[in-house]
């Protein structure tokens, strides 16, 4: 089944998810410029939504809530996809079939991107020889702008290249950052659109108990 028409629900309201979304390019035109203005208002206004469930955390509730995770409504296998590392390597999604996926999509230019990313580095580090995989979807830059940006930030999870922003489009991309978690069986079980404190005490918690659980 693909990532298409499907409904989310982070926090009692319902809003849609189309695999046919444009995704956001790199700016150049003027064109580009307005869809990067859009997006970054996108990004915002999720930011203000996607927190609010976060004050009720300290009341118990669970933790999509309290991380403002939008789960989906029925199950939805994450599109397959082969992309190349910034080496040329191609990396296939499946090849981690039977392994969460923490899946994100980004871009140099994307401050709150870099802002989540050292969160990332930590449950890479954290977890990685517990079967969770993170993984980075750079969207339209090419290998020359990405490498400078994950040596700043001494990122070591791997990364892989949209150069055309198909799989972007295909994961209803329509700002940055947007991330995902892939289950073990390949369908989705939450996206985060907007930047999160993955280093939190809250994410560092759910992700413990996430990877403790059985297969």
């Amino acid at each position: 089944m693909r990532a298409e028409s499907r409904e989310w629900s982070p926090d009692g309201r319902e809003s849609s998810f189309s695999g046919r979304a444009l995704g956001v390019g790199r700016p150049g035109s003027t064109g580009d410029w307005t869809a990067l203005a859009a997006g970054v208002f996108f990004v915002c206004l999720s930011l203000t939504v996607f927190s609010l469930p976060a004050a009720a955390a300290k009341a118990g509730t669970d933790p999509l809530q309290a991380l403002g995770l939008q789960a989906p409504k029925e199950a939805v296998e994450a599109p397959g996809f082969s992309l190349p590392d910034l080496s040329g390597k191609k990396i296939l999604l499946k090849q981690w079939r039977g392994q969460l996926v923490f899946l994100n999509f980004f871009a140099t230019w994307c401050g709150p991107c870099r802002e989540e990313m050292p969160g990332m580095e930590r449950l890479h580090r954290v977890h990685q020889g517990n079967g969770l995989v993170v993984l980075a979807v750079n969207v339209q830059e090419s290998a020359k702008t990405i490498q400078p940006f994950l040596q700043a930030l001494k990122l070591s999870f791997p990364t892989v290249m949209d150069a055309e922003g198909a799989v972007s489009r295909e994961y209803g991309v329509r700002a940055l950052p947007v991330s995902f978690l892939i289950g073990r069986d390949g369908n989705i079980v939450w996206r985060a659109i907007g930047g999160r404190d993955w280093e939190s005490a809250q994410a560092r918690q759910y992700f413990t108990q996430l990877v403790a659980e059985k297969r």
